[in-house]
């Protein structure tokens, strides 16, 4: 009887004191910026999802993200016969449990339309229910009004555009005019869509990648099919909610998903270059140089197309040292393109990799 009583108070204390194990997710900095990883596109029972808003938080926690941003639908309460509808619900909830763990939480909402425009987010507000009108241009102008940044989300969604292709139609061109569309998902759930890359480019747009889970994390993003959730990597000054919404209107961001990243190559390139360090040669012989190249990040790189006389391709595992063997004759510095570098529609990032 006693050892049940120790045991049940030692599974006690450590609820009470809400001790837990938190991922520790290797991604670097960039100079003069954090690195915060965020999703910004998640669902709770306040809409169509099929969890309490605390557990967004303790998922988050226990991922080693930074942010994340609660968007449950405006126009689509499925389970108003069982929950009020309130269109600040979540954020309520969360938002002093987010503060205690050390996690920024975006107050957000989804403003859930036809195509066009189709799903767009609206992050950093202060009021949900203000955005809840007739109109969805006025849906937009109530978010710009309260400071959103306006996210397009998923815009090649199959339910909306059958061919799984982005389009710009008129009302997304009126946003752009106006500038308030400020960034689209590259990654959303388990898609992503190439065309965004060139719909960023074209109107320096910030590139985002989301969740947009409806259930649990765990069950969805699992090992080894996934080796993490899609994440928004956003470049900040600091690390809290006004400086990670000044990166995201500058579009300081990589989208991080399915060892892929994506995004403009002024951050792409100095990302990978903090990831990997190239080490001196350790043995020369008449013919070849031998050195090591290590990768401090979580994200293998996968280098292809090198130049003459070097490996055609190398791979660069998460948190490793790789061996390279080159030619004396090889030029310096090695190029090659890293395949899972998107930086265009059709583009990988161009990297030079060279020793003393």
């Amino acid at each position: 009887m006693k050892k049940l009583i120790i045991i049940i108070l030692l599974f006690a204390a450590v609820n009470f004191t809400g001790v837990g194990q938190r991922k520790i997710v290797n991604l670097p900095d960039l100079p003069g910026y954090v690195t915060l990883k965020c999703d910004f596109h998640l669902h709770t029972v306040f809409s169509d999802g099929n969890v309490w808003p605390t557990v967004r938080v303790d998922e988050a926690w226990r991922d080693g993200l930074d942010a994340i941003s609660i968007t449950d639908h405006l126009e689509y309460t499925p389970k108003k016969d069982f929950i009020p509808v309130d269109h600040n619900a979540a954020w309520k909830i969360a938002e002093n449990y987010a503060r205690d763990r050390n996690l920024i939480l975006v107050h957000g909402t989804e403003i859930t339309r036809n195509m066009p425009p189709g799903h767009f987010n609206a992050l950093f507000i202060q009021d949900a229910s203000l955005i809840a009108v007739d109109s969805v241009w006025d849906a937009f102008a109530a978010a710009i009004k309260q400071g959103a940044f306006l996210q397009w989300n998923h815009p090649g969604w199959r339910s909306q555009e059958p061919d799984g292709i982005p389009k710009l139609y008129d009302m997304h061109r009126k946003l752009l005019q106006n500038k308030w569309l400020h960034g689209i998902e590259f990654f959303n759930d388990s898609e992503y869509y190439p065309l965004v890359m060139t719909f960023c480019k074209q109107y320096n747009l910030t590139v985002i990648a989301n969740s947009d889970n409806h259930g649990v994390i765990s069950e969805k993003y699992k090992e080894p099919a996934y080796t993490n959730r899609p994440m928004t990597l956003a470049f900040a000054k600091a690390r809290t909610h006004d400086a990670l919404k000044e990166a995201m209107f500058a579009g300081r961001t990589l989208a991080y998903f399915k060892d892929m990243l994506a995004g403009k190559e002024e951050y792409a390139k100095p990302f990978f270059y903090q990831c990997i360090s190239v080490g001196k040669p350790y043995y020369e012989n008449e013919k070849s140089i031998y050195f090591e190249i290590v990768n401090r990040s979580d994200v293998p790189f996968y280098l292809i197309n090198g130049v003459p006389e070097s490996p055609a391709s190398i791979t660069l595992p998460a948190n490793s040292i790789t061996r390279v063997v080159v030619s004396r004759k090889a030029a310096l510095p090695l190029v090659y393109d890293v395949k899972n570098i998107i930086t265009g529609e059709d583009e990988v990032l161009k990297v030079e990799l060279t020793f003393k």
